[in-house]
């Protein structure tokens, strides 16, 4: 089964919805007539422990119907719009929960997320079971997933965007020049502007990590415990970080997997792109050399040397849709799995005899606009076309596989000011209960953001890193050394003493 761990890019732009997307379960209320109305509807005020009522989830929650998804249950818990206004304005958070089927060796919930922002999470538990999740992890937890405020089933956002900017993506093009950044600019703008004036723009203050981890831990008290496991991959991970700095006490074993720095999904985390591009890709090249029967190289450098002549072809003459930075857009996304790594061959290879690519699936108006509201929302981005045109410009230098689109200008750069609090700063305050686990070249979350957040998390942390590529180590990686280290402390409660490298293993 294909992971559930999303790109960073999210939907970076339509071709590398491909992958991405294809993963993502679209809730009926992503549409804009199902947002309008579940925005304006009043959840219950009181959040009591009993007040989840855990019915069969929707097909669209249960994903698959295997028998695995189809024990999925499903519940709504109110949550306030502002936690510093308890009795205020209600909006809901959908939940879900796969029960264990041991009472006898139950010792509590794992909550889980699985990236984004802007990813429903709410068949995520069925997911982690049909990818692998070990037994002995499925006895100890009630595994539960979620809808983030502002997303799919939960009190979904919107920006009301038109047709042609949900096909734009949240990728920017790529920036050759500085001309290119102040051509986008107007682009990013005009974005900015209908999310600012949309039917749900009464949530951007709100749309934060902080107050998610709040829902969070309303959501620990409405199912009776009094402390939560916690299994996050990708932005996740930045989710399971400020969870265990604002509610130390309340946090058991915790698991970040594919790690953003501690500043979460911010300029630094959106450049870094670039950096995971560059770590990623000789992986790819290293495989397509070896493989002569898709002609795009007899060597590693033969095969990057036709990654720039086909992104320079298709930035002149795009081939069915796909210019040269939707060419790299899906580069990008399906060095997210090794598996996928004969599929970028085989695209790579239709585009350079001109053959166009399957088209992609449309990416939903509700995933982009969360997106949106939090990545934009959680901190502040510059404000002036100058500062992104010195980014691209470095950034092409730095990283030109990927530099000149994760330097370009964003919708950020023109968010409104509407933050009620600063982003919360991860610390090593709290019990030494977390569990870092990081593929050595990821691309969607570098090993460098990963060696911050364990800097910031300080003894409050233990790393493993792992000599492999792609995004997503548990369980869907195939590491066994890694694999195991994880499930024996979600399991049992066994964290090394120290940090760990695991070494590469052979998969034949």
């Amino acid at each position: 089964m294909r992971r559930k761990i999303l790109s960073l890019a999210l939907a970076a732009t339509a071709a590398t919805t491909l992958t991405a997307v294809a993963t993502v379960v679209t809730p009926s209320a992503s549409s804009a007539s199902s947002a309008s109305t579940a925005a304006t509807r009043t959840a219950p005020a009181a959040t009591t422990p009993d007040s989840l009522r855990w019915t069969p989830c929707p097909p669209q929650a249960a994903g698959s119907r295997s028998s695995v998804a189809s024990r999925l249950e499903c519940a709504t818990l109110g949550v306030p719009l502002d936690h510093r206004d308890p009795g205020g304005r209600q909006i809901e958070i959908a939940v879900s929960r796969l029960a264990s089927e041991n009472p006898a060796k139950r010792r509590g919930v794992l909550l889980t997320n699985p990236g984004g922002p802007g990813a429903s999470g709410l068949d995520y538990p069925a997911q982690l079971a049909a990818a692998g999740l070990p037994k002995d992890v499925l006895d100890a937890y009630d595994v539960i997933g979620f809808d983030p405020r502002g997303v799919g089933r939960s009190t979904p956002v919107t920006c009301d965007l038109t047709p042609q900017q949900q096909a734009r993506g949240n990728f920017p093009p790529y920036a050759h020049t500085a001309a290119d950044v102040a051509r986008e600019a107007p682009n990013a703008r005009a974005v900015a502007e209908r999310c600012a004036a949309s039917r749900t723009a009464w949530m951007l203050p709100y749309i934060t990590t902080a107050n998610t981890a709040r829902d969070m831990d309303r959501l620990r008290a409405a199912l009776g415990e009094t402390r939560i496991s916690y299994l996050g991959a990708s932005y996740g991970s930045y989710l399971g970080a400020v969870y265990t700095t604002l509610f130390p006490r309340q946090s058991d074993r915790v698991v970040l997997d594919s790690n953003m720095g501690p500043g979460g999904y911010d300029l630094a985390a959106f450049r870094l792109l670039g950096r995971g591009m560059e770590d990623r890709f000789p992986d790819f090249a290293a495989y397509a050399a070896a493989h002569p029967e898709y002609q795009l190289g007899s060597t590693p450098r033969q095969v990057t040397a036709k990654f720039f002549e086909l992104a320079k072809r298709l930035d002149a003459e795009p081939v069915g849709g796909i210019d040269g930075t939707l060419f790299r857009g899906v580069t990008f996304d399906r060095l997210y799995v090794e598996g996928l790594l004969p599929q970028l061959a085989k695209d790579w290879q239709a585009l350079d005899k001109g053959e166009p690519l399957p088209a992609p699936p449309s990416i939903p108006e509700n995933f982009l606009a969360a997106h949106f509201y939090l990545s934009c929302g959680d901190s502040r981005w510059p404000g002036a076309v100058a500062d992104y045109q010195r980014n691209a410009a470095a950034d092409r230098l730095k990283y030109p596989l990927l530099g000149g689109i994760t330097g370009n200008i964003k919708p950020c750069a023109y968010w409104p000011d509407s933050r009620v609090e600063p982003p919360v700063r991860i610390g090593d305050r709290g019990p030494s209960n977390v569990l870092m686990v990081q593929n050595e070249r990821d691309p969607g979350t570098p090993l460098v953001g990963a060696l911050k957040l364990r800097r910031a998390l300080g003894d409050r942390a233990t790393l493993v890193t792992v000599d492999q590529g792609g995004h997503g180590v548990y369980p869907f990686g195939r590491n066994t050394c890694a694999k195991s280290t994880v499930t024996a402390f979600l399991a049992d409660g066994r964290r090394p003493a120290h940090d760990r490298a695991c070494a590469a293993e052979s998969h034949r």
